[in-house]
């Protein structure tokens, strides 16, 4: 490893993460005029969109396509090409976010496998980060500002303890971040743990390789197509008619749309969700329900217990299965900031106001750590030209204790709507916060 230097720098931001929300995020410094650094510890921009080289983890699986439609997902600047389809696949979108660092000038400000050690908050008020290049230098620098944009897909989420016998499985455990093409499993039995994105896609793609594949459900989930009435969801939900319309009115529409669509889960040997529609994350997918139909994916209850190669479910049937694919999400991570930091897992929820801001810690921001039910995108475009904005000193943020009390306030909200979890309190509906977010542009 290379011995550890400072670097005086010009710049007084520091992006970290160069996928679709530090992108967006460098953008938006750029049109200021403002100088900043972007640190990228992948050899190239494209975040989560990226295929993972060898020797690389990442969760983008040769079969992931985008579930939002690409006119609400392309940046507003620099839409989608025309010749991609609805839903382009992971490739077309990392190709297109490299065209967008292209046009936009940015890759001469990237830094591409450099990887974040450590932030701290200097007694100045100043930031000081460390970064590890690919030839293991170590490098510090100082900041004003630190804008962390490095997403939450990050630490893969295995259960908090594997079924009894897991020691005595004769086949392979692993996470979806190591799962890479259904190819890789042909003639293979094969379990899914979990029904969320990852949950299906990974499960529908198997099913066209596999022996057989299982599908292991501990809890019901809402399961809604990408279309309904010829439209993209998305584009529904982005549409005036359905946002001008009550909340109760909202979720009454939804559901009666998707009995219609699709009828009861338990008619497909799923669980029924024990919450109402957009009281939890709900998983987007065309395929899923018509694969277990089709009977190439054949659903069960939670895993009760492994023995060999035997697996146990808890209402008592058995498979028997050459692997097992945990779709159990990711937990976030920012190993590199300071302990106590309002985006530390150990905190439960996160608390920034407006989703962006740390009230204690002035100059540290977060741009894309929300969980919608729709794009993204311009939710991300929003909060970093806001983000831009308070940078540049065109917005005066309010008092540390008035950003708490908002935090609160949300943080309410959020608990009697979802329950109160480091996931759930990242949640945001799509209109309603971007309307807050052009009001914060327009203050």
């Amino acid at each position: 490893m290379g011995l550890s230097h400072a670097v005086p720098t010009a710049a007084t931001v520091c992006v970290i993460g160069a996928g679709l929300s530090g992108l967006a995020t460098a953008h938006a410094l750029a049109a200021r005029g403002i100088d900043f650094a972007c640190l990228e510890k992948s050899p190239d921009v494209g975040g989560i969109w990226r295929r993972p080289g060898a020797g690389e983890r990442g969760p983008a699986y040769a079969s992931l396509h985008l579930n939002t439609a690409k006119q609400l997902t392309g940046y507003s600047d620099f839409p989608m090409p025309d010749e991609l389809p609805l839903y382009p696949r992971h490739s077309d979108v990392a190709a297109y976010l490299r065209a967008f660092a292209e046009w936009a000038g940015l890759l001469p400000r990237i830094e591409l496998r450099t990887e974040v050690v450590s932030v701290r908050q200097d007694a100045d008020g100043g930031w000081t980060v460390v970064s590890r290049d690919a030839h293991g230098e170590v490098t510090e620098r100082r900041f004003e500002h630190v804008i962390v944009a490095s997403g939450h897909n990050t630490v893969a989420a295995l259960p908090d303890s594997l079924p009894p016998g897991s020691g005595s499985f004769a086949g392979t455990i692993l996470h979806s971040m190591d799962y890479g093409d259904g190819s890789d499993f042909a003639g293979q039995r094969v379990v899914v743990v979990g029904m969320g994105a990852s949950g299906v896609d990974i499960a529908t793609d198997l099913s066209r390789h596999a022996e057989q594949t299982v599908l292991s459900v501990r809890r019901g989930l809402h399961i809604v197509p990408k279309q309904l009435f010829g439209m993209s969801v998305d584009l529904i939900a982005d549409a005036s008619w359905f946002n001008d319309m009550p909340f109760d009115e909202r979720r009454h529409f939804v559901e009666q749309a998707l009995f219609v669509a699709r009828g009861k889960l338990s008619d497909y040997g799923l669980p029924e969700p024990d919450h109402p529609v957009f009281s939890s994350a709900v998983t987007i997918s065309d395929e899923i329900l018509s694969r277990i139909r089709h009977g190439g994916v054949i659903p069960r209850p939670a895993i009760a217990s492994l023995d060999g190669s035997t697996v146990t479910f808890t209402d008592g049937t058995t498979v028997e299965a050459d692997a097992i694919v945990y779709c159990t999400g990711f937990r976030m991570a920012f190993p590199f900031l300071p302990a106590g930091c309002p985006a530390d897992p150990r905190q439960g929820a996160v608390e920034l106001y407006k989703r962006v801001v740390a009230p204690d810690r002035p100059g540290l921001h977060f741009v894309g750590l929300i969980r919608p039910v729709g794009s993204i995108t311009r939710l991300v475009e929003a909060q970093a030209q806001w983000v831009a904005r308070i940078v540049d000193g065109d917005v005066a943020l309010p008092s540390a204790d008035v950003m708490r009390k908002e935090i609160s306030t949300y943080l309410s909200g959020i608990e009697e709507r979802y329950g109160r979890s480091e996931g759930s309190s990242i949640q945001v509906d799509v209109g309603p916060y971007l309307r807050e977010l052009r009001e914060l542009q327009d203050a």
